[in-house]
């Protein structure tokens, strides 16, 4: 039998319904950031750099993106003969198929990958958050508490503990309690999602619990290894980790990378991001074009001005076109005389000329207020926006609109055009 001592289990199957339109096609992992990255391409940089090379890649929403992507995983090193990258699709049993339901569902339904590497060790990871963490370190804290699960957690402002698994340590770090998004949270370390778990603790918990509809670590796995006297340990993380579940915090992250002292930053030579680049032609700056504190991915050509923004590889931005505070994504076509403010555009947009993105005040959403909540405009991939129309603030469109879509030529903010094969 092969031996590892830890291998690392990435949940990517989420469609990460929080982004509307952006992943109405793809899932959240897979979702573009910082003009060359993909979301999910920061835990397995993660991995390689912290010397875990066995990792299994849990997809189950749109996962053809994310295949693609990963591939034999060559651009973070995990093409390997013995461990490696291994994407892990839900499968049909002899007793029948299994959507995966819940985080430690879809753990459970993988014993059997877990188990031919024999490990002492397993890591569990999300695979949509932006942070740079050394697992190494976290093992090592977790071999000297003697653990038998540990849990990475850090500070989160009060008001947020609402939205996070919530620990109570004592002066030994000890984990004494765990509330899954407590209304009135009695301390603000707020669980990461990630898990160091012994594997026997991890074995018997899973084969124990195999029953329970929509199994999750949060819910049911942490509260069972509590009820069943494990030593469980919190080990606080200290740096940047950020995620990006919401359009706001999503377009926020980006804007911090091009802060003069990015709190991120994606430059450092002992820890690099890895990704799968497209064999594309360098960037072309016109003479008359305008770019200040922007990051521009490679392919693109710029002849208007970009302002505070993140573009994507092989963005064409036409003469006369101002993009300011916005994300543009990989493939997009900004046509003349545009003004993008604080918009998001997928990948693959085509904007017609003198098309005005961001304009107007916030207005609330008459689409969908739970997911569409800011200043920001969204266009989903593969749209086509006509010539000439006004799109306003918190809105979202999806497919190739024409004129006749747009009440007088604009859309109002807080408005939507969702057309055919589009959707939440």
């Amino acid at each position: 039998m092969i031996k590892k001592e830890m291998i690392a289990m990435l949940l990517a199957g989420g469609q990460g319904s929080r982004l509307g339109v952006l992943t109405q096609k793809v899932a959240k992992p897979a979702v573009s950031f910082g003009g060359k990255y993909r979301i999910i391409d920061f835990p397995l940089s993660n991995c390689i750099n912290s010397g875990v090379d066995t990792v299994g890649v849990l997809t189950q929403y749109q996962p053809l993106r994310l295949n693609t992507h990963i591939g034999i995983g060559i651009p973070w090193d995990l093409d390997r003969n013995v461990g490696g990258v291994t994407v892990l699709p839900p499968y049909e049993r002899s007793k029948g198929s299994d959507w995966y339901t819940g985080t430690a569902n879809a753990i459970y339904q993988n014993l059997e990958y877990m188990e031919q590497y024999n490990p002492e060790y397993v890591l569990i990871l999300s695979g949509d958050h932006i942070y740079k963490m050394d697992y190494e370190v976290m093992l090592e804290y977790h071999k000297s508490k003697k653990s038998d699960v540990t849990i990475a957690v850090m500070q989160v402002p009060w008001e947020e503990t609402s939205r996070f698994g919530i620990t109570v340590t004592d002066e030994e770090n000890r984990i004494t309690a765990f509330e899954e998004k407590p209304e009135h949270a009695q301390s603000n370390l707020a669980s990461m999602g990630i898990y160091i778990f012994s594997w026997e603790v991890l074995k018997k918990s899973l084969t124990t619990l195999e029953n329970v509809p929509e199994c999750d670590f949060g819910k049911h796995v942490i509260p069972h290894c509590f009820s069943t006297g494990k030593r469980i340990f919190a080990y606080e993380f200290n740096g940047y980790w950020k995620d990006v579940g919401t359009l706001q915090s999503y377009w926020e992250a980006n804007m911090e990378l091009i802060d003069i002292i990015p709190e991120f930053n994606l430059y450092e030579e002992y820890w690099k991001i890895y990704t799968k680049s497209d064999i594309v032609p360098p960037q072309y700056i016109a003479p008359d074009a305008r770019v200040e504190r922007s990051i521009i991915g490679e392919g693109c050509e710029i002849y208007g001005e970009v302002l505070n923004s993140v573009i994507g590889a092989g963005v064409y931005i036409a003469p006369g076109s101002v993009v300011r505070d916005s994300i543009v994504m990989k493939g997009s076509s900004i046509g003349e005389g545009c003004v993008l403010e604080k918009a998001i555009i997928a990948e693959d947009v085509e904007l017609g000329k003198n098309v005005r993105v961001g304009v107007g005040e916030f207005a609330t959403s008459s689409y969908d207020k739970r997911v569409y909540n800011s200043d920001l405009a969204v266009i989903a991939e593969k749209s086509v926006i006509p010539d000439g129309v006004s799109i306003g603030r918190n809105t979202a469109i999806s497919g190739s609109t024409v004129q006749a879509d747009y009440h007088k030529g604009s859309l109002e903010s807080g408005g939507s055009i969702i057309k055919a094969g589009g959707g939440r």
